[in-house]
């Protein structure tokens, strides 16, 4: 598993908090100290919380469960997804779309509109269209695919979301807390930490720093996920195993069977034979006539 590094958070800038005067009280077990103004996150617990919440998703990943990723901040766009590709997790880096786990199954219906759009396509049904419809329904697929292209393989509520910068994602967060899906996130000193289940005290404004925490999430949750797949190769293999088993089994107990069969025919073969030759080998007794018997009397 890798290592998160303390000189690798702070090249990275994790530490840097906010300005002291816009800081949340919540967040003062997360902070170290103050300077010039500036509040200076205690890196050591950085360490311990990314640990703690990289396992819980690793256990995820590893029984199947789909984490989204979110991050609508500039500076954690790119690094959200491309982690997210990696491990081929859903994810939102544009506009929230308001409802989405709250209002799952109408989210769903625009994602399948893609889908409709894409067989159109395919089986030459857009090639009808006029050219205005043509242009309104390629505007319309862009569109789709911008904001929800991201999610389009997530048939289901996540098991749980991991977000960057808890303030400009309050909705999912709220979204999440009211349907009790557990949430992660990167929050920084000006963030309140109490609606977050799983909290990486760090600083959300530095791309390096987002991506080195992403690295080492991701890097977990790719353990869990071939974790799982050497127990379903193994799990196959001892199925093919006791099939085999049972199979060989039913095998032996078929001539186990026959045999006694076999025998048993030729124990009762034996006796009809042996009765056979008693009845033979008995003495047939003389019957005198009727007249003789007269006579005698």
């Amino acid at each position: 598993m890798a290592i998160l590094e303390f000189d690798q958070l702070l090249e990275a800038g994790a530490h840097f908090g906010h300005l002291k005067r816009k800081w949340n009280p919540a967040m003062a077990p997360y902070i170290f100290m103050e300077r010039n103004g500036i509040h200076i996150i205690d890196l050591y617990k950085t360490i311990a919380k990314t640990e703690e919440a990289a396992n819980a998703m690793k256990q995820m990943a590893k029984s199947g469960k789909r984490i989204l990723f979110v991050a609508t901040k500039k500076q954690g766009q790119e690094a959200i997804a491309a982690a997210s590709q990696k491990i081929n997790m859903p994810y939102v880096i544009e506009r929230w779309p308001g409802g989405m786990l709250t209002n799952f199954p109408t989210i769903r219906k625009a994602v399948k509109k893609m889908g409709t759009i894409d067989r159109m396509i395919k089986d030459g049904t857009f090639e009808t269209l006029s050219k205005r419809e043509k242009l309104q329904v390629t505007r319309q697929r862009a569109k789709l695919e911008k904001n929800l292209g991201s999610i389009q393989d997530l048939t289901r509520l996540p098991a749980a979301i991991f977000v960057v910068d808890v303030m400009k994602e309050q909705i999912a967060v709220k979204e999440a807390n009211k349907l009790g899906i557990p949430v992660f996130a990167i929050v920084d000193t000006n963030s309140d930490p109490r609606d977050i289940d799983f909290v990486i005290p760090a600083n959300d404004d530095s791309t390096k720093s987002i991506e080195l925490i992403m690295d080492y999430i991701t890097t977990s949750i790719r353990e869990g996920l071939e974790e799982r797949k050497i127990e379903r190769a193994d799990a196959n293999a001892k199925e093919e195993q006791d099939e085999q088993e049972a199979g060989a089994r039913r095998e032996r107990k078929s001539k186990t069977g026959k045999r006694e069969r076999i025998v048993k025919k030729e124990e009762e073969e034996e006796e009809e034979t042996t009765t056979a030759s008693v009845e033979e080998s008995k003495p047939v007794e003389e019957t005198k006539p009727a007249e003789d018997k007269k006579v005698e009397e």
